[in-house]
């Protein structure tokens, strides 16, 4: 696929989330103090420096002189034109802008062709899992996650949340392609943007008032503020598939793994913080990421906001309960509560109690033709709830999405 659209992106499977990959996000008060060493990282070692501190200061510079010259208009423009891994930059960027981006957009030493390769079955296998825990898992998850809700809700994006849905979705879908880190993919150009994007909203949300009122910290989106995005992506969603037992041969998941230590890379996190195996992983996460997640005002509006996203097309009358039943068996009742998501008399049993036997049917378990027709043809709306209702959010803006630098906050705000 040359261009994919926000209809190509939520066919893929990346549906509403990875919009955990490219919000913004912050650490929670009171979070806990950084132990984790970074002899478990992929780099095997480091400064074991607290990750709440660090930022990416020559990016952040780079972008603040952009802000300051008025021209990130015209590089936004430019930077549209650039779609592929391997093609050239455009021609009139500024000088010291190319410069950064050839040098971000360079894979790692570490980087693994053939776990890439891996990776794709994997994707290719377990898309539809991946789109249930991806949008309800990452993506719900982040409105839960108190300073990523504020930044969100006060940034520019949170002003259009189906174009900030569309735009980090796109994250979602380019990591899961066949070619994702190779010259003819996407993957590379997607990260480098993000980078780009995530200093413009460095440089500018500070200056909002509201969110100023709002946050406990002077500087969002730092190292451990990444870190805790990317355990809502990754390390959730393998939680997800365990707790599902979906079985997953050793080196595919080894192979996933690796293809989102790749992407942590491209955007900007040092291969210091970096989780080298699942176990290391799981052990930073129950650090920065499950004793932060809790309710926010600005974290209910936006879960309310996603659910009511497929609105336009049924007027919530039957989109919004099923993604709200949805969001309650993936993130459980506590976080449900928190996000004011009502009980589903209808959905919730069906998700609660189906879910299970409908994953052991598509893994071949259980065998589809000895199932009543009834009970086949629930299997089958779960497919179509999936496949369907989340594409059609976002359907009819059929154009190729451009991450962009943000020049400012959310103008209602």
């Amino acid at each position: 696929m040359d261009k994919p659209t926000r209809r190509h992106v939520l066919m893929a499977g990346g549906t509403l989330g990875a919009v955990g990959a490219l919000s913004v996000a912050a650490p929670a008060q009171a979070a806990p103090l950084w132990t984790w060493s970074p002899k478990g990282s992929v780099a095997g070692a480091g400064k074991g420096a607290d990750p709440r501190w660090v930022w990416d200061p020559e990016c952040d510079a780079l972008v603040a002189s952009l802000l300051d010259k008025g021209v990130v208009p015209e590089v936004n423009k430019l930077l549209k034109t650039w779609t592929k891994n391997g093609q050239p930059l455009p021609a009139g960027l500024p000088a010291e802008l190319r410069d950064f981006m050839e040098r971000a957009r360079q894979l790692p030493s570490w980087a693994d062709q053939g776990k890439l390769a891996k990776a794709f079955e994997f994707n290719e296998k377990r898309g539809l899992y991946l789109g249930v825990t991806y949008g309800f898992a990452s993506g719900m998850m982040s409105t839960a996650i108190p300073h990523e809700a504020r930044a969100v809700y006060y940034s520019k994006g949170g002003a259009d949340m189906r174009d900030r849905i569309t735009k980090t979705a796109k994250l979602g879908y380019d990591v899961g392609t066949e070619n994702a880190f190779a010259p003819d993919g996407e993957m590379i150009v997607t990260c480098v943007k993000t980078r780009l994007a995530h200093s413009g909203v460095r440089n500018l949300l500070p200056k909002s008032p509201y969110w100023k009122k709002a946050a406990d910290e002077e500087i969002p989106i730092s190292q451990a503020d990444m870190m805790v995005t990317w355990h809502s992506l990754p390390t959730t969603v393998m939680k997800q598939l365990t707790k599902w037992k979906v079985p997953i041969p050793a080196d595919e998941s080894a192979a996933f793994l690796h293809s989102w230590q790749l992407t942590a890379h491209m955007l900007g996190i040092l291969d210091e913080y970096i989780p080298q195996s699942w176990d290391e992983a799981n052990s930073q996460a129950a650090q920065v990421l499950d004793p932060i997640l809790a309710p926010t005002t600005e974290g209910i509006k936006l879960a309310d906001m996603l659910l009511n996203l497929a609105s336009f097309i049924d007027l919530g009358i039957l989109s919004k309960p099923v993604l709200g039943a949805l969001t309650r068996f993936v993130l459980g009742d506590e976080i449900a509560g928190w996000l004011k998501i009502p009980r589903e008399p209808l959905w919730d049993p069906i998700f609660e109690n189906l879910w299970e036997p409908f994953v052991a049917v598509r893994e071949g378990i259980l065998e589809m033709t000895d199932a009543p027709k009834q009970l086949r043809q629930v299997y089958w709306v779960f497919d179509e709830i999936i496949r369907q209702v989340v594409l059609l959010v976002l359907s009819g803006a059929d154009y190729p999405i451009s991450i962009s630098i943000p020049t400012m906050n959310n103008p209602n705000y």
